[in-house]
C-alpha cells in the first residue's frame, strides 16, 4: 500500500517495505505540482486536474501498488473522546458511538463518515472504555476516493493528515535522548497558505491548531517584485534562480515573519496550558527547508530547532536519489505517516 498526500500545492506519494528487525525501507518517493485552485483549503474543486495528478505521479514514481491510503485535513474532521461502557458487543459499540455523536456533530448522521477507535480502560473508571470518535462529511471522503479511483487507484484507508503527520514523527522522537520520554516537542507543518501546529509529550497532542500562514506569502511578494507569473515565481524560489537584493528585500522579512509566527504559535500554547516549556522544535512542510529558516526560528526562540526527515533511520531502496530526498524530505511527512498504515496490525 502506498501513502498519498493531496495538498494545496500538489500529491506526494511514499512506498515503504518492511526491511526486518523492525526497520522500514523507503522504496519510492515523487510528487507532483497541483494548478492553483485544483484544492482550496483542503477541499478538491477539480476532481479531473487532482485525478491527472495522481496518475502522473503514481507513473512517476515507477510503484506497482496500486492500494492507497489517503488523509483528510484535519480542519474537515470532528474528533472527540468519549467513555463508553466496557464489555459492549461490537454492534452494541457502535450504536452507543452513533447516539453519542449525534451530541457533536452538526450535521445529519446520514451525510456523515463516523468511525471510531477503543482507545482503552476509561482513567478514572475501570469499567469503562475511553473511545475515540472521528467524523467528515461524505462528500469531503467521497471526492478524494473519487480521485483514486479515477486513478486507477484503490483507496483502502482514509486517515486525518495529523495523525499520520504524528506516526511519522513518532519515529523521531524515539531517536532522542531517552527515546525522547518526558520531551515537549513542538511540530511545525508550513503549507502554502497553512501552519498546522502539534505540542506532543509523550506521543499524545496536548495542543493543536491552525494558523493562516505559508510559503504562498512569499511567492506573492516574488510574483509582485519581479513581475513573474505565480507558477515561475514558485519554481525560481525552488531554485533559488533570483535577482540580486532577493535574500535582502524579501526572504529575510519572510523568514522573520515565519519566525515571529512560530513564537507567537508557542506563546499561545503557554498562555492556554498549564506547560510551560518546549524541548524541540521540528519543522516540515515544503517551506521547512528555505535556507536559513531553521536558524532564523532557532534565534528568537532560543529552542532547540531542527528540520524533519520523516525517512531518518531507515534503509534507502537502490533507486532512490539521496540528494533529492534531502532537499525535499521535509514536504513528505504526511505521505510516510500514510504509507506506514501498511503495517498496521
Amino acid at each position: 500500500m502506498i501513502g498519498l498526500d493531496i495538498s494545496t500545492s500538489g500529491v506526494k506519494l511514499v512506498e515503504l517495505a518492511d526491511a526486518g528487525k523492525n526497520e522500514l525501507r523507503l522504496e519510492r518517493f515523487a510528487s507532483e505540482s497541483l494548478p492553483r485552485g485544483a484544492v482550496v483549503d483542503g477541499n478538491i474543486e477539480n476532481i479531473e486536474q487532482v485525478a491527472e495528478a495522481v496518475r502522473r505521479v503514481w507513473k512517476k514514481s515507477g510503484t506497482r501498488a496500486t492500494l492507497v491510503a489517503l488523509g483528510m485535513p484535519p480542519a474537515s474532521v470532528i474528533t472527540k473522546k468519549i467513555i463508553l461502557p466496557g464489555g459492549l458487543s461490537e454492534e452494541d459499540l457502535e450504536f452507543q458511538v452513533e447516539t453519542e455523536a449525534s451530541q457533536y456533530i452538526p450535521f445529519a448522521l446520514d451525510e456523515v463518515s463516523l468511525d471510531f477507535d477503543v482507545i482503552g480502560q476509561a482513567a478514572n473508571s475501570p469499567d469503562d472504555v475511553e473511545v475515540l470518535l472521528a467524523a467528515t462529511r461524505k462528500e469531503k471522503v467521497e471526492d478524494r476516493v473519487a480521485v483514486a479511483e479515477s486513478a486507477g487507484l484503490r483507496p483502502i484507508v482514509m486517515d486525518i493528515e495529523s495523525y499520520a503527520a504524528r506516526a511519522a514523527i513518532d519515529r523521531l522522537v524515539a531517536q532522542l535522548p531517552q527515546e525522547g520520554k518526558g520531551q515537549i516537542v513542538a511540530l511545525f507543518q508550513i503549507g502554502t497558505q497553512i501552519t498546522h501546529i502539534s505540542v506532543l509529550l509523550d506521543g499524545q497532542p496536548i495542543y493543536e491548531r491552525e494558523q493562516p500562514f505559508g510559503g504562498h506569502q512569499l511567492t506573492q511578494d516574488i510574483v509582485r517584485a519581479y513581475g513573474l507569473s505565480y507558477e515561475d515565481a514558485e519554481a525560481k524560489k525552488k531554485s533559488g534562480d533570483l535577482p540580486e537584493g532577493y535574500e535582502r528585500e524579501l526572504l529575510e522579512p519572510f523568514l522573520d515573519s515565519a519566525a515571529l509566527e512560530v513564537s507567537r504559535a508557542i506563546q499561545f500554547f503557554f498562555t492556554s496550558t498549564p506547560y510551560t516549556r518546549i524541548d524541540q522544535i521540528f519543522l516540515a512542510g515544503g517551506c521547512a527547508i528555505i535556507p536559513g529558516l531553521v536558524d532564523t526560528v532557532a534565534g528568537r526562540t532560543k529552542i532547540s530547532t531542527s528540520v524533519v526527515s520523516p525517512f531518518k533511520g531507515m534503509q534507502l531502496a537502490a533507486n532512490v536519489r539521496e540528494k533529492q530526498l534531502r532537499s525535499e524530505a521535509p514536504a513528505y511527512l504526511v505521505a510516510c505517516g500514510l504509507a506506514m498504515r501498511r503495517f498496521d496490525q
